[in-house]
């Protein structure tokens, strides 16, 4: 195993993770944004009103997007396994 195939393959870990934790923070963040302008024009400050939503939207974005991850993570396993067994050959 040459460090250019680790270099190669962690990058290619590293990508897809980048990649699937995306969505969800994506929609955090946005939800999270929205909350915030929403407290600061009204002034409320209750500490529920920001993590309740945002706790709810994004269990709802994994739900949603569970299906496109779970194959994202089947293709890098599938990769890893194929690519063990050329080095070990």
């Amino acid at each position: 195993m040459t460090e250019d195939l680790i270099i190669e393959l962690l990058t290619d870990v590293f990508f897809t993770s980048f990649l699937i934790l995306l969505p969800i923070l994506g929609v955090s963040l946005i939800v999270g944004l929205i909350i915030s302008i929403f407290q600061a024009t009204t002034s409320i400050q209750e500490m529920t009103l920001t993590f309740v939503p945002k706790i709810l939207i994004t269990a709802i974005a994994i739900i949603v997007s569970l299906p496109w991850m779970m194959d994202k993570l089947i293709t890098m396993t599938l990769r890893i396994f194929e690519l063990i067994t050329t080095v070990i050959k």
